[in-house]
């Protein structure tokens, strides 16, 4: 199945559902924790059930893995894809009327980001859509991407996420980063972020918290990374592998 398409379609009807919520006191009303760990939001359950409604429409049959709900069978079996989401990258942004915002979906045969086909990041506030397939590459609204050859610290712009209970300790690691990068920068929707790495934007993103959701990781290439991992609340195996 090319699951491009439904995907796309799925971007575009979070888009068209979310954005009225965009910066309004409704956005903000908290429904508990989600299944990845934060307070959702009622533009998070706008978004992820208009998601659920396109998926059902396409007549898609997989596992959905949402940060929202967790886990949820869509169609008839056999659900052989898992439909990896975050379907709103970002929600502070979106409640505080900061135009930075994302959908964040990959699917995959098996539960693991090793095993993702295809994959989207759709920046859902200025309509921009980086898209990826196994062996095919990375585009940005169709277009081929590719990352800066910025080497030097003085010149790049480099994204941080300090986010962390343990602030002190990350940045002592990363002192040097820091007094030599004159453009620092966190904006708020990691897996966009990672994408202005991809495409060129900005020259790297850095997140030493341990907290990186793989919901971010889904997208942009090259993404090395160690570890076999799960949804954030599955288990992990440990093994070395890079996608696409």
């Amino acid at each position: 199945m090319d699951w491009l398409p439904t995907i796309n379609k799925c971007a575009q009807r979070i888009r068209k559902e979310a954005l009225p919520f965009f910066n309004t006191p409704n956005a903000n009303l908290s429904f508990g924790r989600g299944a990845g760990g934060d307070i959702t939001k009622k533009i998070d359950l706008i978004a992820e059930k208009a998601l659920i409604e396109t998926l059902e429409e396409d007549k898609a049959s997989c596992i959905l893995i949402s940060e929202e709900t967790g886990t949820k069978k869509i169609g008839n079996p056999p659900h052989e894809y898992y439909l990896t989401t975050d379907p709103i990258d970002g929600t502070t942004n979106a409640i505080r009327g900061i135009p930075f915002m994302a959908t964040s979906i990959a699917v995959s045969r098996t539960p693991f980001l090793q095993d993702v086909e295809t994959a989207l990041v759709s920046d859902l506030f200025h309509d921009v859509t980086y898209t990826a397939s196994r062996e095919k590459g990375a585009l940005k609204n169709g277009s081929v991407i590719k990352p800066s050859s910025t080497s030097s610290l003085e010149k790049a712009v480099i994204g941080i996420d300090l986010k962390a209970l343990k602030t002190t300790a990350i940045v002592k690691r990363l002192a040097t980063v820091i007094e030599r990068t004159k453009h620092l920068r966190h904006l708020g929707a990691n897996a966009l972020e990672i994408c202005y790495v991809a495409d060129g934007t900005t020259d790297a993103f850095i997140d030493l918290r341990g907290k990186l959701r793989i919901t971010s990781l889904m997208l942009p290439p090259p993404i090395s990374y160690s570890a076999r991992q799960e949804a954030p609340w599955s288990r992990q195996k440990e093994r070395s592998s890079t996608f696409p």
